[in-house]
């Protein structure tokens, strides 16, 4: 492999965890010196192995220039006046110079332990709830996950500079609220965890549910969430029952992604979907964790979503197996409402008691300017009224973001 090929692996791997330790040396208020260190870190790599060839251990070889750079950087007016603006400014220390002195001798520590609890700390951080969720959706991409600003562009379905600006203020943010990079504390650790899951949840999502054209970021998304949500279901303080219920869930959605699009990108959907696709190991490694979920005294909306989840990747299409989605709809509804659960227990519906009481509940939402609502009366009203059936693709077509999208409901109409 050579250099150009390495180093794209190499800076979704290493960079956020250059940034989470650095962060967590200077202080979150340098977290762009922090990222500025890591970036120049890549770009000297990329210069260095073009004409040297790559080192024989090239991550060591990024850590060592990168402490190298952090140290240097202490050393350098342009930096030494930007942080004693932005110190003064926010009233953290009261001198400059004791403040870089002190940092100038400390040895940044990148041993493994530390960079492990670094990215712990920094996701803590990041999914801080004074931050909206795009903010945080966006500063895990780009921090916690390494993703490139025209990667999460293109995720978003958005431009570089409206990412820029979007990052930009929540870093802000998160220093005006002047949070401590540390791992909080056991009795704040549920009430922490909350917005932690649900960003994740919302990143995987975001790449499950994703309208991007490009399969590969869409992927790397929901395996992003998973390697996060990994970090807290191995840490023992964070090992808890959501947790485990919510990896259940991504791995239970992962196990059938490569059977959602078909080879030109269209969407596939699920009772289309070619199940030889699905991903057997996740399904297997979604159980253990639904397992694993099953303690406590308290029932989350990841739990049911999860076992929900369980039963999609069960192939036969049996009444039971519809019964038990249904009535976990309507455990999830009770706990939290919310428009796409209620479509989804529809289909359920429909497949439980039938075509035209599914379509009774269903006029009832009202939810006409969703074209996944369209999408749904269009299949409940085929072959029961085909014309209405059209009436409701095409008002889907018309609200369809994606391509991949239209592409789907376009044949469903060219079909009736």
């Amino acid at each position: 492999m050579n250099h150009q090929e390495l180093m794209p692996h190499l800076f979704r791997t290493e960079y956020r965890k250059i940034v989470a330790v650095l962060c967590k040396h200077f202080g979150l208020y340098q977290l762009e010196m922090a990222e500025d260190i890591a970036s120049d870190t890549f770009l000297t790599a990329a210069q260095t192995w073009g004409l040297k060839g790559i080192p024989q251990n090239p991550t060591a070889w990024l850590y060592r220039v990168a402490k190298n750079k952090a140290k240097n950087a202490l050393h350098r007016d342009s930096i030494r006046d930007a942080i004693r603006d932005s110190l003064y400014k926010n009233k953290m220390v009261p001198d400059m110079k004791s403040w870089a002195s002190a940092y100038q001798d400390k040895e940044i520590d990148l041993s493994p332990q530390n960079i492990h609890d670094s990215q712990l700390q920094m996701m803590f951080v990041i999914c801080h709830p004074s931050l909206s969720p795009e903010a945080q959706i966006g500063l895990a991409l780009r921090i916690l996950c390494g993703f490139g600003i025209n990667e999460i562009a293109d995720a978003f379905l958005s431009h570089k500079e409206t990412i820029n600006k979007r990052l930009f203020r929540a870093k802000e943010k998160l220093r005006e609220e002047n949070i401590r990079i540390e791992f909080p504390e056991d009795s704040a650790i549920d009430e922490r965890l909350g917005p932690v899951l649900r960003t994740l949840y919302l990143l995987f999502n975001e790449g499950y549910y994703s309208v991007s054209q490009d399969k590969t970021i869409r992927k790397d998304l929901c395996l992003e969430a998973m390697r996060l949500c990994t970090m807290l279901v191995e840490n023992a303080a964070t090992n808890k029952p959501p947790v485990n219920a919510l990896l259940a869930l991504m791995c239970f959605h992962a196990s059938r992604f490569e059977a959602r699009l078909d080879q030109q990108g269209e969407l596939i959907l699920y009772e289309e979907q070619d199940t030889s696709l699905w991903n057997t190991d996740l399904i297997s490694k979604g159980g253990y964790f639904l397992q694993a979920a099953a303690t406590g005294h308290s029932i989350s909306t990841y739990h049911l979503e999860a076992a929900i989840a369980y039963w999609h990747t069960q192939k036969s299409d049996l009444q039971e197996k519809w019964k038990n989605i249904l009535q976990l709809y309507d455990q999830l509804l009770q706990i939290e409402y919310s428009p796409m659960a209620a479509l989804n227990r529809i289909f359920a519906l429909s497949k439980v008691k039938g075509k035209q009481e599914a379509l009774t509940a269903a006029e009832k939402l009202n939810l006409s300017d969703h074209h996944f609502y369209c999408i749904l009366l269009g299949e409940l009203y085929t072959s029961i009224d085909d014309k209405k059936a059209k009436q409701n693709f095409t008002k889907a077509l018309s609200l369809a973001k994606s391509q991949t999208e239209k592409q789907m409901i376009q044949k469903k109409i060219d079909t009736l």
